[in-house]
């Protein structure tokens, strides 16, 4: 473990030496024009559906793809970024359409993922299934309060992700 960390931190001090190499003989690229009126320019704040879209779907779909591989460790990763993921969207989006966000991860999402995290212990394909479709319910339950009813989500039926092995288990 310790040779590992060790070989991460050379690698980081590599890029790290080799980026401040480059920087020292790269010109930076033209800065943009400054908005109208001296105003400085707003910075982008994602939406709801960004937030959604990059940070939440891709590992619902993982945690369905890790859990149909019975790739246990995969699945329990991936279950607690997506807690990881939902407790900052709360924090960053406290309510949207005027719901509180938490409360909605709360009755929609929490207890699914329970269940997930429980199938995924007893490391039960059949009860992960099962918490799994509870929990893609919860998405599709939380998108129709939210008046968002056309963004129906499902269980993946293939991988996005051509370049992970989800069989893969060590």
């Amino acid at each position: 473990m310790k040779t590992h960390l060790a070989q991460i931190a050379a690698l980081i001090a590599f890029v790290a030496d080799t980026g401040a190499g480059l920087s020292q003989t790269a010109q930076p690229p033209a800065a943009a024009p400054a908005p109208a009126g001296g105003a400085a320019a707003a910075p982008y704040v994602m939406t709801m559906g960004d937030m959604m879209n990059a940070m939440i779907q891709p590992r619902h779909a993982k945690l369905g793809l890790a859990g149909r591989a019975e790739n246990w460790a995969l699945a329990n990763y991936v279950l607690a970024e997506i807690r990881q993921v939902f407790a900052g969207i709360a924090r960053a989006q406290p309510k949207f359409a005027g719901m509180p966000v938490g409360e909605l991860i709360d009755v929609a999402v929490n207890p699914p993922l329970k269940a997930v995290e429980a199938a995924i212990k007893q490391q039960d394909a059949q009860k992960f299934a099962v918490a799994y479709d509870q929990l893609t319910q919860g998405c599709n339950a939380c998108h129709m309060e939210l008046d968002h009813a056309y963004v129906v989500i499902k269980t993946p039926d293939a991988s996005a992700f051509p370049n992970q092995d989800f069989n893969a288990k060590r």
